[in-house]
């Protein structure tokens, strides 16, 4: 019987790094896209962090869900977006 190979390190670090992708973009996600309240503070943070192609999308897909209705979120009103 042949004897398997056992996964290397590098393999489980890009497991997991994959696995934080998703769980910190899947939230920041919901929060562009389904949140109630545009100044959850979890959601701003996460907004703030991504890098500016990803921030003003989030921001544009707010602003349209939002406008007229309340000031822009922190990050929101710098990039020209709301």
């Amino acid at each position: 019987m042949a004897e398997r190979k056992r996964p290397s390190f590098l393999y489980f670090l890009l497991i997991a790094v994959v696995a934080m992708v998703a769980v910190i973009g899947g939230r920041w996600y919901i929060y562009v896209a389904y949140a109630s309240d545009p100044f959850d503070e979890v959601g701003i943070s996460l907004n703030l962090k991504m890098p500016e192609p990803i921030r003003k999308a989030g921001c544009d897909m707010l602003k349209a869900r939002f406008e007229g209705k309340t000031l822009p979120p922190a990050g929101c009103g710098d990039t020209g977006s709301w």
